[in-house]
């Protein structure tokens, strides 16, 4: 699959692992109504693609991404000012127009393109991250950064709320009340701050950043099964949030029978044998454990 953008460059190497570059460095990588329609469209695609076993998105140049660029005519977030929706709408009415082009959060729609994505999905933040910029790395499965970067979910100094189903994520990472400490400051954290708060897996310096990125998404794709993968992503956000284990017993055992069935084999026998495992499944072809 070819993957040609105007905000993201995309390069994937022989282990399968895709660099995601935010790709407007002049703007500080600022986010703009086309970058979230390329990134949405670019994780839709990912999914897709079994040539991309893993993901790792960073910025180019000396920030990741800078939030949304604010300097665009009329309504910077791409809304319709006249929509006046309701939450029925948005209940009911979430994919018509014009709720679907005009009020739904662009931001969001690049989280749960990410969220979906059954590959793993690293945010190697090398700078300066705030709104958008910091809140669609929670998406992502895991963010390392660089001693360089700055964090931020600055929305109260902007009047607004946080965005890109950010709510949901951030608690989940960091806990609730780390969260709304973040939100209601607005204040710009360091990696070392952020690494004490649970929010990212581990601090670099810049030079070393995209390398620790890189070796990490080794450890998740070679000699690994992408169908068992991306099974497990499924389980684990969506049984955290089950109501009780049994959910989480129902979903274990379809996707045991399935993954036993398929890669399975291989696995026990390149064990048994004592080789390296071939597994031939594929993460586009992962089979459904959810109603």
């Amino acid at each position: 699959m070819t993957y040609e953008f105007e905000t993201l460059a995309v390069d994937i190497d022989a282990d399968g692992i895709a660099t995601l570059l935010l790709n407007r460095p002049d703007a500080l990588n600022s986010f703009t109504v086309t970058m979230a329609v390329e990134l949405e469209q670019f994780f839709l695609d990912a999914a897709a693609d079994d040539d991309i076993r893993a993901i790792v998105v960073t910025g180019a140049g000396r920030a990741f991404c800078a939030g949304m660029d604010l300097s665009a005519v009329g309504n910077v977030f791409g809304l319709d000012e006249d929509a006046n929706p309701t939450p029925a709408d948005l209940r009911d009415r979430l994919t018509e127009e014009p709720f679907q082009s005009g009020v739904r959060d662009t931001g969001g729609k690049v989280t749960l393109a990410i969220h979906a994505c059954p590959k793993p999905v690293i945010a190697a933040i090398n700078g300066p991250a705030v709104g958008i910029g910091a809140t669609m790395t929670l998406a992502m499965d895991l963010r390392l950064a660089s001693t360089k970067a700055r964090i931020g979910f600055v929305f109260g100094k902007l009047g607004i709320v946080p965005e890109a189903a950010s709510t949901w994520f951030l608690p989940r990472i960091v806990g609730t009340a780390q969260a709304l400490e973040w939100i209601y400051s607005a204040e710009i954290m360091t990696g070392e701050q952020a690494l004490a708060g649970r929010l990212v897996r581990s601090v670099h310096e810049p030079e070393e950043l995209l390398e620790a990125a890189y070796a990490l998404a080794r450890t998740f794709v070679v000699g690994r099964s992408p169908v068992a993968l991306a099974l497990a992503k499924q389980m684990v956000y969506r049984n955290s949030a089950a109501d009780h284990p049994i959910e989480a017993h129902r979903a274990d055992s379809l996707a045991m029978w399935h993954a036993s069935t398929g890669d399975g084999k291989e696995g026990v026998a390149a064990f048994l044998e004592k080789r390296d495992p071939v597994f031939t499944g594929k993460a586009s072809e992962t089979p459904e454990i959810y109603p």
